[in-house]
């Protein structure tokens, strides 16, 4: 079957709303209680986090709708609003958008009314943002299984997903960091600096999570009897498609760990950083870009059946 282009786009547009913002309350978090040195402080946390609640709103009623008319087979326009009623509250994806946009909403208030409690703010913030970025789980293939084996996988693909929010919003704050940097303002480079360092044993939890429930949701969804059909099916060449990627960024977070981030720490005590401040820049765009691609991918693949 083919794939809907609505289903898709509006997929894509939560993706890339509710994932940087668990990364982002999550970036927040160890920082906000260290004295003198909130490595968030040059990011406008709430408002970035205010911006990507509204955006996540907004992403999700387009996705509802959208899902409702695929199902009722009609046009968007045609929509009667109580097949919508039927699928709010009469399934477990409505349920569980029901409770993303209570945490979406939940989000923007914490980001507001508690902005000047950074410590407060910012758990709030991972919680909320962390269970709307959860819900995900209920409209994709982690739902489709039953019993104990339906919870295992749903398990797996929360944890994905909190995984890839957190490396793809932590990645979004070193980048920003970097940007605010480029003065050369030894502070905000001191403050970079210090924010990629730490990101780095973070960034080998995140690799690790998304490695291992990577390979059962893929167990799960394929099965072993189908492994050698992925590449002749459209799934299973999106799937390949997204592991080279996936690869890909594994190799640019492993530079940035091991080269360019001792680099630019040596850069910065001899005082001429501006090539390693460009290197480390350049790496981290890249970095997010496959990612931002990855994102395309898995909002395709969520729609199209698996090899059977």
């Amino acid at each position: 079957m083919d794939a809907d282009p609505l289903i898709v786009a509006t997929r894509l547009a939560v993706y890339a709303a509710l994932l940087p913002a668990f990364g982002l309350a999550m970036f927040g978090v160890p920082s906000a209680g260290r004295d003198g040195c909130d490595a968030a402080s040059p990011l406008a946390l709430p408002g970035l986090l205010a911006a990507l609640a509204a955006a996540g709103l907004v992403a999700s009623v387009g996705q509802i709708v959208a899902m409702a008319a695929a199902m009722s087979g009609v046009a968007v326009a045609d929509l009667d609003r109580q097949t919508l009623v039927d699928l709010l509250i009469g399934s477990a994806v409505g349920y569980a958008w029901l409770l993303r946009v209570t945490m979406l909403v939940l989000l923007g208030l914490v980001v507001i009314v508690l902005r000047r409690h950074r410590i407060v703010m910012a758990g709030l913030a991972m919680l909320s943002s962390g269970t709307a970025a959860a819900t995900l789980a209920w409209t994709g293939h982690g739902a489709m299984d039953e019993g104990a084996r339906g919870w295992v996988h749903l398990g797996a693909d929360v944890l994905h997903l909190l995984a890839a929010g957190g490396w793809l919003g932590a990645l979004a704050a070193l980048i920003l960091l970097l940007r605010a940097s480029v003065t050369g303002d030894p502070s905000g480079l001191a403050t970079a600096h210090r924010a990629l360092d730490r990101f780095s044993g973070a960034g080998t939890l995140f690799v690790g999570l998304i490695l291992v429930t990577g390979i059962v949701n893929t167990w799960l969804i394929v099965g072993p009897g189908h492994v050698a059909g992925l590449p002749g099916s459209p799934y299973g060449q999106l799937l390949l498609a997204k592991l080279t990627l996936f690869v890909a960024m594994l190799g640019l977070a492993a530079a940035n760990r091991f080269r360019l981030v001792p680099a630019l720490a040596a850069a910065m005590a001899a005082g001429d950083h501006q090539r390693a401040l460009g290197s480390m820049r350049r790496s981290l765009a890249l970095e997010i870009g496959c990612a931002i691609v990855i994102l395309i991918l898995v909002a395709w693949l969520g729609t199209l059946e698996p090899p059977s």
